[in-house]
């Protein structure tokens, strides 16, 4: 069955239009109640959110949905998705609430779930609660409506679990680092983790105003960070996205190091201290100088559809404990059951402290393929696949790349655009392979 309302992470849209209106967020938190009490007689769910101005509003829908349906509800206040997860799990919750729209501008928000257990819900619960949604509702009467309280103490929950993450001895005193929080949810959350371990913290994104998310900052704009990172003379830049599961990294050189860096370097620290790690997943678009280098560890890599959900599907299917994106969206499962900005960037901190190199001496062994990514409009009915010549094209190209490099082409599930990816070691021949297959699907 398709799916009406869920995509890959939750439900997203623009504020104001279905599906993110009051209405419709109480109806959906109602549905959501009454397939949560097919199991549990009391239900009990945490709500967080990040700080749009929107989350006031959801909030308070979402409270309302949930107690019609006899559904008792946990208020966390701003706090971060992986905070939310964690703290679902540890308080024996019975589901995770998110009001997020993650790295997107404050005029969008959405929802999103996470299991008692702090995972990502299966299709077939998003099914059951869009089956939901389309029965009459069944109001609770009143002995038999939810309650809602605050827990007050959210933040310093969470904050103690992320500094749980790393060797108990591990310190940074001697580091300035900078801070980015993308005005977001981890703005009074992410400076502290990193104080209390005993780092100097200048913050940059950490005032908002619930207009303000991602504006400019944050992990999806880091030229910010890149530039504070220089003007205070910091060791390191950390920036995360509106809701903390994504991380980018600035050294001391004002150098970003992105997802697909991140990943290889966390793997590297762990076969330097002796552990075994029989593999990692990546995506599609992961870069191939990552697979190479990997492979050359000896370290099996495969690759998943672009998204962490199915990142984490990948892993969980091998069994394997680290993935991730270069979007930054990284999985580290023996820390946490969710991708983790924070927890992340306290790993790669770790590595760079105990070895007492810097990041980009710990890469030294990595140099990212030049990649060419162009997007081809598609005409109204247009099949790219029966292109003339393309075939042809795509052949000629990947026998030119010699095994060094790689030809993606996927079409967009949002637009009517195929997206053309060419990697090579020379950014010349990317540029030109991705040119001559772009050309291939406009004649």
């Amino acid at each position: 069955m398709t799916r009406k309302y869920f995509g890959t992470d939750g439900i997203r849209g623009t504020v104001g239009q279905v599906p993110i209106t009051p209405d419709f967020i109480l109806r959906l938190a109602h549905a959501v109640g009454r397939v949560l009490k097919q199991h549990e007689a009391r239900p009990t769910v945490l709500i967080g959110k990040d700080t749009r101005i929107s989350g006031y509003m959801l909030e308070s829908a979402l409270e309302s949905g949930f107690n019609s349906a006899g559904v008792d509800v946990v208020l966390l206040g701003p706090l971060p998705t992986p905070g939310v997860a964690y703290l679902t799990r540890t308080q024996r919750a019975d589901l995770g609430v998110v009001i997020s729209a993650s790295h997107n501008p404050f005029f969008d928000n959405g929802i999103k779930f996470f299991s008692a257990q702090g995972a990502k819900l299966p299709d077939a619960w998003e099914l059951d609660v869009e089956a939901a949604l389309d029965e009459p509702p069944v109001w609770a009467d009143s002995a038999n409506l939810g309650k809602t309280r605050r827990l007050d103490d959210a933040a310093g929950r969470y904050i103690e679990f992320c500094k749980s993450t790393v060797a108990n001895d591990l310190t940074l005193k001697g580091l300035k680092i900078v801070v980015d929080a993308a005005h977001g949810a981890a703005y009074a959350i992410a400076p502290k983790v990193f104080h209390e371990l005993g780092a100097e913290i200048i913050a940059i994104g950490c005032q908002p105003d619930g207009l303000n998310i991602n504006h400019e900052v944050g992990a999806t704009h880091p030229q910010a960070l890149v530039h504070a990172v220089q003007a205070h003379q910091a060791h390191f830049g950390i920036a995360l996205d509106g809701d903390a599961d994504r991380l980018q990294l600035v050294d001391a050189e004002g150098r970003l190091y992105n997802g697909d860096e991140l990943l290889y370097l966390m793997v590297d620290e762990r076969l330097n201290r002796g552990e075994v790690v029989p593999g990692v997943v990546g995506t599609l678009m992961t870069n191939m100088a990552v697979q190479l280098a990997l492979e050359a560890r000896g370290v099996r890599f495969i690759r998943a559809k672009v998204g962490d959900r199915y990142v984490l599907e990948a892993l969980g299917a091998q069994q394997w404990l680290l993935g991730g994106e270069g979007s930054g969206h990284l999985l580290v499962l023996d820390k946490h059951t969710t991708g983790d900005g924070l927890v992340s960037a306290l790993q790669v901190l770790q590595a760079c402290v105990r070895s007492g190199k810097t990041m980009a001496e710990l890469l030294a062994a990595v140099r990212l393929f030049p990649q060419t990514l162009i997007n081809v409009r598609l005409r109204p009915g247009q099949d790219w696949q029966a292109a003339p010549g393309l075939a042809d094209v795509i052949r000629d190209v990947e026998a030119e790349l010699l095994n060094h490099g790689r030809v993606l082409i996927r079409a967009s599930g949002t637009e009517p655009l195929v997206r053309v990816m060419v990697e090579a070691r020379d950014a010349g021949q990317a540029q030109a392979g991705a040119e001559r297959i772009a050309a291939s699907l406009t004649l």
